[in-house]
């Protein structure tokens, strides 16, 4: 056992993951691995056991037509072998405290990434022309449609992730990476990418416009695939059947070339005698572990579990898991905790709780290295109580836990948003003797910026500086991240200041912070800048990076520039993530432009990105604005079929789309299905559905509604009351509207100008412009500034009943016309045509008032009214109910674009 744990001293190199997410102090002295590095060569070509497969030619001209075997090659995984922190290890225990009372169940575990299949040639890859040579055989087409060349590769990468980066373009059906000759575990720096499905030929065309793109720190060569190579193996397969022009590239192609003769002997004198031939066949010599000087034995194994393991493939330290069984190697408990604590790196805490039993069942006795793993686990997972659960079996069997299990527990605590447990655990490590660190202080700040808190963190800061204690980059970042969400740029950008005064290169979570920071302030040119600064820093831009930048773009109408972002982050070697799609499609749906919507989502699938339910629900709230009922179900179905959570905010978007509609009694048939799911109605729900039944009027409903929300809980806010203050307008119950106005200062809630637009509105159907102009004057007595719906309705309530009513209206519309003018105010020309009429009534030849509120008119007004005199004298000879039906027709329509009701959402 002391052998086995000697693999690093003073401790296990596992111990990382306990503080992963939450800090990357130096606060852990770094000791190394064992690894071993050797050489590998080719396995030699393995022949059918079958006759049927067997080549028996009559000559030894070469045949293109069958297919020869491909050579394996075994993996050597040491290579990725690193260096691992430790941390050292103090006594303490954790009290009762630690257990909650409900627990939380940990999510499903993802399925196992899935490697490209190996490279294979068969008929497929090569097309026979319709041409034909000399010799009347048919002459082959090498050439593959779909199929790119891809250079200047990093020799460690996997194939994996270089199909990852090339999924973006379409379906891939294989990547084939050459292998080096002198090192079949690293690749020769090139390899191809064969495209699936119809639309195989445009992606690889989509790819090749990405030639010179950086990935992995490396400018790619991508080029359409030639047919070059192969011809080249083809040409190669015929001189080997030959014997002709082969090079022995090391000791084992020697070795090989002998009984490669031997082999080419038997079958030219041998050629029915298929026994024969496989004897000879299967005398070439293959490799093995023992050609590379590696022993199985559980050292080895347990550095190459450990590899993968830190590579987060977890799928290969499995299978070598497997061959150790296979080979009667039985696992130390160091094997058990790797695996466990890369399951935890993963978040798959059902995985690594299956491999901590399967360890106790193994050894009698655990160590607190494999506690803090599947603790790390099960925080990470949210499940805090089977957290608790393990800590208490840890104390029980007499296992003192080192701080950083302390850590890992604040952390736990952190990502579910419990204070009161983070500061129990924080004050019960200071009890046990240890001394807090940068990363035990990190963990509170992380907390309380997390909960929204930041005067909170900044007492933290506090506590760090009287303790002697100095930031580092994540409490940095930590601190940037809260003021960035509190929209606080100034103090933002003071703590980047702190950073560079404290001598302390930025990495790429703090740059990130700074370009949302630049983004949320709408500086978006100072932002794209700040990538350049992170690339000539030699910091590689992430997802995250672009994310905010596309967003912005977006969300601002902009998406021509959205796109090139987009553009540049691929050229960047970033993926694109469902989260970046998901910014284009917002931007696209909040300018209601849904067909390029769909493109994009169409993109998605094409480039292998799954949608989520955010996609979907992004969509149907695109539709819902528009009022498409059908296609919002449309694609609430695909969210219900593809397995997809459904969450309030998916049916939001339905219900949204049924009231923008007109259609109520699907809206309730789709709140019956809420209910049915068990989803509670919120806030934003009942403000649709009053919303919904205000736009017809139906006072009733509506309070029927209101009534419903205080039974089951649910606190009205200012869109709440302001819809439900509409549908008494529109049903003409003022005096209803006015207790509602009542009922908000009783509660505490402060109309706002919608509130008062949505009122005077009110006032103005009801035909009572001096209650529409007393509410003005209440609007501005409480510091409100009045808005261009506001003065509109006003302004036609007022001019429609201006020539019967008393002086003070008239003094209140010329009142009026001076603020808008003082504001520079402009009406449209619907709107213009309607009050010169009502003007034409009080002022036949015009007069102070006229000459005042065509200043509010459009610039072209003058040259509109000489064209349309005739029609509005006209007009001046209908009755007073048509002036209602012109006010309802400009006024109302107008309004209701600005409508409370409209966009609460």
């Amino acid at each position: 056992m002391m052998d086995i744990f000697s693999l690093s001293s003073p401790r296990c190199p596992h111990t990382a993951p306990f503080s992963a997410g939450i800090l990357a102090g130096n606060a852990h002295p770094t000791t190394t691995s064992l690894c071993f590095n050797s050489k590998t060569s080719p396995e030699p070509d393995e022949l059918p056991n079958s006759s049927a497969h067997l080549r028996r030619p009559k000559t030894l001209k070469p045949s293109l037509n069958p297919t020869p075997p491909i050579p394996k090659t075994v993996k050597n995984p040491l290579k990725n072998l690193v260096n691992s922190t430790t941390s050292p290890t103090i006594s303490a225990n954790l009290t009762n405290k630690l257990w909650l009372s409900s627990q939380l169940s940990p999510p499903p575990p993802p399925p196992p990434p899935q490697g490209p299949p190996q490279e294979t040639i068969d008929a497929s890859e090569a097309t026979v022309s319709s041409n034909s040579d000399t010799d009347g055989s048919p002459e082959i087409e090498f050439r593959q449609e779909g199929k790119i060349f891809v250079g200047n590769l990093p020799h460690w990468v996997k194939k994996n992730e270089v199909a990852e980066f090339f999924r973006q373009f379409g379906p891939i059906k294989n990547v084939i990476l050459i292998k080096g000759h002198n090192d079949t575990e690293r690749n020769a720096g090139f390899g191809f990418v064969i495209y699936a499905g119809p639309t195989a030929s445009g992606s690889a065309m989509k790819a090749e416009e990405f030639d010179g793109v950086e990935f992995h720190g490396r400018v790619l060569t991508v080029k359409l695939d030639d047919g070059r190579r192969l011809r080249g193996r083809a040409e190669e397969r015929a001189r080997w059947v030959q014997g002709y022009g082969v090079e022995h590239r090391s000791k084992w192609h020697e070795e090989r070339e002998s009984s490669r003769k031997d082999f080419r002997k038997v079958l030219e004198t041998e050629p029915e005698n298929w026994q024969a031939v496989v004897q000879a066949f299967e005398r070439i010599k293959k490799p093995s572990r023992k050609e590379f000087g590696l022993m199985p034995t559980s050292h080895v194994y347990t550095n190459l579990i450990h590899a993968y393991a830190v590579g987060r493939d977890m799928e290969e330290a499995l299978s070598c898991v497997r061959k150790m069984k296979e080979e009667g190697i039985e696992m130390s408990l160091v094997t058990y905790s790797i695996i466990v604590g890369g399951f935890a790196k993963i978040i798959n805490a059902e995985a690594a709780d299956q491999w901590f039993k399967e360890a106790k069942e193994s050894h009698p006795t655990l160590n607190a290295i494999i506690y803090a793993n599947i603790i790390y686990a099960h925080c990470q997972a949210c499940n805090m109580s089977r957290a608790e659960a393990l800590v208490r079996e840890m104390e029980e069997e007499g296992i003192d836990a080192p701080i950083d299990i302390y850590h890992t527990m604040m952390d736990g605590y952190t990502i579910v948003g419990n204070e009161e447990k983070c500061l129990i655990v924080f004050n019960r490590l200071k009890e046990c003797g240890f001394t807090p660190s940068v990363i035990t202080y990190g963990c509170l700040i992380n907390l309380y910026i997390k909960i929204g808190k930041v005067s909170k963190a900044l007492e933290v800061c506090k506590m760090m500086e009287v303790a002697g204690i100095k930031h580092n980059m994540k409490t940095y970042s930590m601190l940037i991240n809260g003021f960035v969400r509190l929209k606080d740029w100034a103090n933002a950008f003071a703590v980047f200041e702190d950073v560079v005064k404290d001598g302390l290169k930025p990495d790429v979570v703090l740059y990130n912070n700074i370009i949302r920071a630049f983004c949320g302030m709408g500086n978006m040119d100072r932002a794209i800048c700040t990538v350049k600064e992170m690339q000539k820093g030699r910091h590689r831009p992430t997802s995250r990076t672009f994310m905010p930048i596309i967003h912005g773009f977006a969300r601002s109408g902009e998406m021509r520039r959205a796109l090139e972002i987009f553009d540049m982050m691929r050229r960047s070697g970033c993926i694109p993530t469902v989260h970046t799609y998901n910014a284009l499609i917002l931007g696209l749906v909040e300018k209601r432009q849904m067909n390029k919507a769909v493109e994009i989502l169409d993109e998605m699938s094409l480039a292998g990105v799954s949608p989520d339910e955010h996609t979907y629900t992004t969509i149907m709230h695109g539709y819902a604005s528009l009022g498409d009922t059908g296609k919002a179900f449309e694609y609430f179905t695909k969210v219900k079929n593809e397995g997809l959570e459904l969450d309030v905010y998916t049916y939001e978007a339905l219900l949204k789309a049924c009231c923008k509609s007109g259609r109520m009694q699907s809206a309730l048939a789709v709140t019956r299905e809420m209910s049915s799911q068990k989803i509670p109605r919120n806030t934003f729900v009942f403000n649709i559905l009053i919303d919904g039944w205000a736009r017809r009027g139906d006072v009733w409903e509506a309070a029927e509604l209101m009534q419903q929300m205080k039974q089951e809980g649910v606190q009205p806010d200012i869109h709440t009351y302001t819809s439900f203050i509409n549908a008494c307008c529109k049903a003409g119950d003022m005096q209803r509207a006015t207790k509602t106005i009542q009922e908000m200062e009783v509660v505490g809630v402060k109309p706002n100008v919608k509130t008062y637009t949505t009122l005077i509105h009110g006032w103005a159907r009801a035909s009572l412009p001096e209650k529409a102009l007393k509410c003005f004057e209440e609007m501005k007595s409480t510091g409100l500034k009045p808005d261009k719906a506001v003065y509109h309705c006003l302004m036609t309530s007022l001019l429609s009943r201006a020539s019967v009513a008393e002086e003070y209206i008239y003094s209140g519309v010329m009142g009026i016309c001076r603020e808008m003018i003082e504001c520079g105010l402009t009406v449209d020309m619907g709107t213009a045509v309607h009050w010169s009429r009502c003007l034409r009534k009080i002022e036949r030849t015009g007069g102070e008032l006229t000459e005042a509120l065509q200043k509010t008119f459009p610039p072209d007004w003058n040259s509109y009214s000489m064209n349309s005199d005739d029609e509005l004298d006209a007009d001046n000879e209908e009755d007073d109910d048509e002036d209602d039906d012109a006010y309802s027709s400009s006024g109302e329509t107008d309004i209701d674009d600005d409508d409370p009701g409209l966009n609460l959402w």
